[in-house]
């Protein structure tokens, strides 16, 4: 699918939305599109980690003012307030509730950056407010309500980008129109490998809430439950009420590329994984150790390699995505794109990301480095009030997301399963399918209709 295929269908795709029944506590209508002189004010949501990046990145943007913070968690505001006053001159207002934010009229944009149980919740009030969104990886803490967030950004008209920055990176954009130009031949496997080293979180206690924490707005969606001192801040990741594992925390990042490179706008019909939590004795529900195969309806195989234990580099340093073609065969990491040719591996086009930044024959949004061309874009789409322009649509989000998600559901059933791209559901299996969606907790339920 070319570029101007893909924005085609990104603008019809969940058109079917707008039939849907208004609900929720925050509806106004769209807003209309800004000139480049006009003040963008943001809301960012979650600001222990990566929340910092998007208040700093959003900061650097002319015209744009970081508002708001909010989180449930009131110690990390002063450093992070100081920070932005210092940069910018003014300091953010702060907030634990993200409905107050949502009601706030001034509030253009709301990044989010929470915990992934919060994601989708969080950017469908957000749309229904008439905010546009920046919504973290992954977008979803489950592929229904990742449906569901799609379907509110089309049924208010909002513009919503997936945080996968590597769409907007010059590399990774010239990697692909290689690829796509058929320099490889066909692309029949593309195999993904995440290193991540993670240490034992070890067992945890109960203990009281911390005085500076709204437990009760931490938790969200999710199930109440004592506060257990090794379950809160990061180590979310690693219970599947808050988090969806390291294949669901990095793993984003990597199909999305795979999917990118293979043109995929459907999901994988076939999927397995396997893998366990070994090494330490701790409290961790999610895996350490993960290897996830997909295959799409044509074949082509998509790999997932997660490790968190102690490993080799198992290819070139900084690489972690290798595709497989029919002519040949290339990798890629954060600075560089090789390709080799024939069974005697050729050496074919090498790019650094240097070059790629050099190369480039548009501006493609090449004002920074590393993640600030993506939130660049992110803001030219909203002063257009154009979805077209973005390089993460939700859509492709949800898509990339979704992978992960069927790797962890073939993890938890222990089974090769079969889904159907059309419904997002699998083929008779009431086991799996119960893992498409959560028991949520009120108020913090994601509607049937958004």
């Amino acid at each position: 699918m070319n570029s101007m295929h893909r924005r085609k269908f990104l603008r019809s795709a969940g058109a079917g939305a707008a039939s849907l029944a208004v609900s929720g506590p925050f509806i106004q209508p769209g807003l209309a599109q800004k000139s480049p002189n006009e003040t963008i004010n943001v809301a960012i949501m979650g600001i222990r980690s990566r929340g910092k990046a998007h208040a700093r990145n959003f900061a650097k943007i002319p015209n744009v003012t970081v508002k708001t913070l909010c989180d449930p968690d009131e110690s990390f505001f002063a450093d992070l307030v100081a920070d932005l006053e210092t940069r910018t001159g003014t300091a953010p207002g702060t907030e634990t509730d993200i409905r107050r934010v949502c009601e706030d009229k001034d509030i253009d944009v709301i990044s989010i950056a929470s915990q992934n149980h919060w994601h989708s919740l969080a950017a469908i009030w957000a749309c229904q407010a008439g905010k546009d969104v920046y919504l973290e990886k992954p977008i979803s803490h489950n592929i229904w309500e990742g449906r569901k967030a799609v379907d509110a950004a089309r049924r208010y008209d909002r513009i919503v980008q997936t945080g996968t920055q590597r769409r907007s990176d010059p590399l990774f954009i010239s990697a692909m129109d290689y690829l796509h130009n058929g320099n490889l031949g066909r692309i029949y496997m593309i195999r993904l490998i995440i290193l991540r080293p993670r240490e034992s979180i070890g067992r945890g206690k109960v203990v009281p809430i911390p005085t500076n924490v709204d437990f009760d707005k931490w938790l969200g969606p999710a199930p109440w439950r004592a506060f257990v001192d090794n379950r809160f801040q990061y180590n979310w990741h690693w219970f599947w009420d808050t988090g969806n594992g390291e294949t669901g925390n990095n793993g984003p990042h990597a199909v999305d590329i795979a999917r990118w490179a293979l043109r995929k706008y459907d999901h994988p019909c076939k999927i397995q994984s396997m893998g366990g939590y070994y090494g330490f004795d701790c409290d961790q529900e999610t895996p350490n150790t993960q290897v996830s195969t997909m295959e799409y309806a044509d074949g082509t195989l998509v790999d997932l390699d997660v490790r968190n234990l102690y490993t080799n580099s198992e290819s070139a340093p900084g690489v972690d995505i290798i595709f497989y073609g029919t002519e040949g065969w290339g990798q890629i990491g954060n600075q560089k794109f090789e390709s080799f040719l024939g069974r005697d591996n050729k050496p074919g086009v090498s790019i650094t990301y240097e070059e790629a930044m050099a190369r480039l024959k548009e501006p493609l949004d090449l004002r920074g480095t590393g993640d600030e061309p993506h939130f660049f874009n992110f803001i030219d789409a909203v002063r257009a009030h154009d979805r077209g322009i973005l390089n993460a649509d939700v859509l492709e989000g949800h898509l990339s997301t979704s992978m992960c998600h069927l790797c962890n559901i073939a993890y938890r059933t222990g089974r090769t399963l079969t889904f159907d791209s059309d419904s997002e559901t699998f083929l008779d299996d009431a086991e799996a399918n119960r893992y498409l969606k959560r028991r949520y907790r009120y108020p913090y339920v994601v509607p049937e209709e958004v």
